[in-house]
């Protein structure tokens, strides 16, 4: 597991204020896996050296063959910001329109998300259907523009030119949010005036031009360098940076506050080196914005120097002022991307920035929005507010993410995903100790004994009978039969490696789940109302629930840590976590990605309406009292 401990983990998940939450959306090749690459290497798990070209996320051979992301992978990342620890569940998705399920799959889980876009290719079709993902499913998006060294290696362009190109990008990620943000309002509206129609009949309606975007609130809505919701990088080459970082650098060197700073190096504005001030209109007077003097001429001079020129003398200079160490052998290394990763990854680490950012401005589970619960508690077009008064108390267990021993646990399954069985914890193999190679030393003797015993009888039998000894056959077992059993062995050593175990790809939303946990198992054609009538007053999953259809009940036989290509195996994980778990039964595995799961929690009343009450994907399970 790297440099991050199975116990770290264990105690930061019990933290609900410092865990992440947050997939990576993007379109294809826009390099999501390279940026999941960059910050599982901060980890320890990875060599930086391969990141962008491990994926190591893509776990799947025909991933790796493809060279693109087919299936949503997490694993949990620890990462220091300040003086906080937190903790970070990352998923990474796949970006080819042919996997937007697993897309949906991935958002479901989660607070937040990384939207990355290329630089160069700027906003494609499947960046349009991410952004609009995370706006239905009311997570806040982040923004990572990506690829800026295409910029300079391919299309050879100016910081300038670079500068306008940026905000370009920037433009046309805002209009797509911008429309989706229109959209929500005008769709308040109708609804506003579906509900005024009785009073338009009534002759008491007072019409109103308004279309309610005026009222509306979207000074938060948007991404802009300086509110700290953007990143520049190139993931490939390991560097990335928000503005933050060099309004805090220039901060010190120019004596201007860093908050003055932080206003002004995205904008039309420059600074005045006669009057030591920050002007604004740059354009109109046709000088270099703060950006490109300050930031994007060191980043062109610096690839300038060491890929197109290789400048070693301008090299060691830049070296020198940035106070990093460059090993020799990345000095003398015939590609020069090599150096450049050396530079950048310790001058501006790409990993250090994006964590940053999602630390302070992605959400914590507690942060979770109210209206964000009343959708997933509300099926197609029934509101919120006509769910019966035990519906909607469960509201409060959602917004309070609760792991006490009275919080029902709440769980959702976004889907299930296959497993070698040979892979997961339990049945992975382990070094011996000492006491069991000593009896497999003394099993090896006796074996060799019983062996030189058998041939030295055989032996002497053939010397009576006058038989010529069959050295390359064990005594007593015929040629026909010795193939019969290798054909057997092999055969039932393909099944074994065929086999596979269906692992549930999950999230605690509320109470602690445990290893051994009894649960309802509720099919999508479950029936709320037929359970109600047939099922007793204060029933648990421990009673036998098998006579309503489409109700089963099972065992939470393991509980896993998702960890990329590997699992960790846990005793429990508390709200706020995303989470692996097997079911005992492997013919219910199999039903339930399209199911909903519960216990009993306060009588049976509870527990139909919240059946009826979720996605057909939602599996919501609440913690036997008994």
């Amino acid at each position: 597991m790297g440099h991050t401990s199975l116990q770290k983990i264990i105690a930061l998940q019990r933290n609900p204020a410092n865990i992440r939450n947050l997939c990576i959306l993007a379109h294809v090749d826009h390099g999501k896996t390279t940026l999941a690459d960059c910050l599982v290497a901060s980890n320890g798990i990875i060599s930086s050296r391969l990141a962008g070209k491990l994926r190591y996320l893509d776990s799947r051979e025909d991933e790796q063959i493809r060279g693109i992301t087919m299936k949503s992978s997490a694993i949990s990342l620890h990462c220091t910001h300040g003086d906080q620890e937190y903790l970070l569940n990352l998923i990474d998705s796949p970006g080819h329109v042919d996997f937007s399920s697993e897309v949906s799959t991935a958002v479901r889980l989660c607070d937040g998300a990384i939207v990355v876009v290329d630089a160069v290719e700027g906003v494609c079709p499947q960046t349009q259907v991410v952004l609009r993902q995370a706006w239905l499913e009311n997570i806040r998006p982040v923004l990572v523009i990506n690829k800026i060294d295409r910029l300079i290696l391919e299309l050879k362009l100016s910081a300038q030119e670079a500068y306008t190109h940026l905000q370009k990008i920037l433009e046309q990620v805002n209009a797509v949010t911008g429309s989706l943000f229109t959209s929500k309002v005008l769709e308040d509206r109708a609804e506003k005036e579906e509900e005024k129609e009785r009073d338009i009949a009534s002759g008491d309606y007072v019409y109103d031009c308004s279309d309610g975007l005026e009222e509306a609130d979207d000074s938060l809505l948007y991404f802009s360098p300086d509110q700290g919701n953007v990143v520049f990088a190139s993931a490939m080459d390991g560097w990335g940076f928000s503005i933050q970082q060099f309004a805090n650098i220039y901060s010190q060197k120019m004596g201007i506050k860093a908050a003055v700073l932080l206003k002004t190096l995205w904008g039309d504005f420059y600074l005045n080196a006669k009057a030591k001030k920050i002007m604004k209109g740059a354009q109109a007077k046709g000088k270099k914005p703060l950006f490109v003097q300050l930031v994007l001429d060191n980043i062109w001079s610096l690839y300038d120097a060491v890929v197109t020129r290789r400048d070693t003398e301008k090299v060691e200079k830049v070296v020198t002022s940035l106070g990093i160490k460059v090993m020799a052998r990345d000095s003398r290394h015939s590609d020069p991307k090599v150096l450049l990763a050396a530079i950048c990854s310790q001058w501006l680490p790409v990993s250090q920035a994006v964590l940053s950012m999602v630390c302070e401005k992605l959400p914590s589970p507690l942060d979770i929005a109210a209206e964000r619960v009343e959708k997933l508690m509300s099926v197609g077009a029934r509101r919120f507010d006509s769910l019966p008064k035990q519906t909607q108390e469960l509201k409060r267990a959602f917004l309070e993410c609760s792991s006490g021993e009275n919080s029902p646990v709440i769980v959702f399954v976004s889907k299930m995903f296959p497993v070698d069985t040979k892979a997961l914890p339990q049945n992975r193999q382990r070094p011996l100790t000492q006491e069991e190679l000593s009896q497999r030393r003394e099993l090896a003797r006796q074996r060799h004994a019983d062996r030189m015993a058998a041939d030295q009888a055989a032996a002497e039998s053939n010397n009576h009978t006058g038989r010529v000894p069959q050295e390359d056959r064990p005594a007593g077992l015929s040629t026909a039969k010795m193939e019969s059993l290798t054909l057997k062995d092999s055969k039932q050593e393909e099944e074994e490696e065929q086999k596979e175990t269906f692992v549930a790809f999950a999230r605690v939303y509320s109470g602690v789940v445990k290893k051994g946990q009894r649960v309802f198992v509720l099919g999508p054609k479950y029936d709320p109302a037929q359970g109600l009538r047939m099922l007793p007053e204060g029933c648990s999953a421990s009673d036998a629930v098998c006579e309503v259809p489409h109700l089963s009940c099972c065992t939470m036989e393991s509980i896993y840590l998702l960890m990329g290509r590997e699992l960790e195996e846990l005793e429990e994980v508390p709200a706020g976590n995303i989470l692996g778990h097997f079911l005992m039964q492997m013919s219910l595995a199999l039903n339930v990605l399209l199911c909903l799961t519960c216990t009993s929690w306060r009588g049976r009343e509870t527990l139909s309406r919240m059946a009826c009450n979720f996605d057909s994907i939602l599996l919501s399970d609440t913690a036997v009292r008994e």
